[in-house]
């Protein structure tokens, strides 16, 4: 299959399974057999002949954690399943690897907080409450849980927060600040997907 959208696509053109390596390449790649790619691009001029570049201060985010909500949420995409897993979660395969809602916290705040693997939490905002199983990773880091938005049966938007950024008017849907506490079990995952 890769060999035929390779064939049919401009910009993968000339790439294979075996000059991909366990690298890959940058795009765009000439010469996929002899070279790596593009380092830089744009390195010297733009298409149109001249880039618009803009700068940007930092804003912090519409919400900081508190006593309240003292843990950092970050939502984002699972490997498995892409953006709502609406297609990716009809596949056998992948549904099998990755079946069910979780988050990852650092091992040292599930300790804090008394969580094995696999526990039931229950994640809440100012917004709402979600019910999931916890895992053990250091990814997130300390004091920040991490949930992907491809279940809608514990949908990680419904904490998230909705403020616009004032120039791009992209919500936060990346950030926010909530609570995380032992659930008794995954009832509450049953009777939100109702």
């Amino acid at each position: 299959m890769f060999d035929e959208f390779a064939g049919l696509s401009p910009s993968y053109h000339g790439l294979s399974h075996s000059n991909l390596g366990a690298e890959g390449k940058l795009w765009p790649c000439e010469d996929p057999e002899r070279e790596d790619g593009t380092v830089v691009l744009f390195d010297e001029s733009f298409p149109s002949g001249r880039g618009r570049l803009v700068p940007a201060e930092f804003a912090p985010p519409a919400e900081l954690p508190d006593a309240e909500y003292p843990m950092i949420l970050t939502t984002g995409r699972l490997l498995e399943h892409w953006h709502t897993g609406t297609m990716t979660r009809r596949s056998t395969a992948l549904d099998a690897i990755e079946g069910e809602p979780h988050a990852d916290m650092h091992p040292e705040d599930m300790r804090r907080l008394g969580l094995n693997e696999e526990d039931w939490i229950a994640v809440t905002s100012r917004r709402g409450s979600i019910t999931l199983k916890v895992r053990g990773s250091g990814a997130p880091g300390l004091g920040a849980i991490f949930i992907p938005f491809c279940w809608r049966e514990a949908a990680a938007n419904v904490l998230t927060n909705d403020a616009l950024d004032p120039f791009g008017k992209i919500p936060e849907f990346k950030f926010c600040a909530v609570r995380v506490e032992r659930a008794h079990d995954g009832a509450d995952v049953e009777s939100a997907a109702e």
